[in-house]
């Protein structure tokens, strides 16, 4: 059964990780890698986009899909649109402890598990570099970036 996480709302939920941490994500998905070696499972972890503007932005690590959700979304939106959008909704488990977003998986046939229950099983991170995140921007990047710098200097500019 595949494995859709709302990712900051599990970090917030294991005592061994921080939100307050800058490399609490890449914490997180090192558990995860280990979480999926000894399970086998399709893990999916959504993160939420942050205070500063972000593409949205979709890896591979270890055999983990880290999807983080675009400027103006939420992890939340994503999750329940993969949800109502997947083939089999019903042999999807989302791991939230946000009752809105459970809820609205659950009406769409995913089974839901709390982070706390999901988080019992994952052990404890292994300190490691921040290098997972600091790769250079596509070339898709580049022009959207490029894109948002040139609309607001024309806002500014009254162009």
């Amino acid at each position: 059964m595949p494995v859709l996480i709302d990712g900051h709302n599990l970090i917030g939920r294991l005592p061994a990780l921080s939100l307050q941490d800058p490399h609490d994500e890449e914490k997180l998905v090192r558990l995860l890698k280990s979480y999926r070696a000894r399970t086998g499972k399709k893990v999916t972890v959504v993160f939420d986009p942050g205070e500063a503007f972000h593409l949205a932005q979709t890896r591979r690590l270890g055999g983990i899909e880290v999807v983080f959700a675009p400027h103006g979304s939420t992890a939340d939106a994503v999750i329940a649109k993969r949800v109502r959008s997947s083939r089999n909704p019903r042999g999807l488990l989302v791991v939230t402890s946000d009752q809105r977003l459970a809820d609205t998986v659950r009406g769409y046939g995913a089974r839901v598990q709390s982070a706390e229950e999901f988080g019992s099983g994952l052990g404890t991170p292994v300190e490691a570099p921040a290098a997972w995140r600091e790769t250079p921007p596509s070339p898709e990047e580049v022009e959207a970036w490029l894109a948002l710098f040139e609309r607001e200097e024309q806002q500014d500019t009254g162009e």
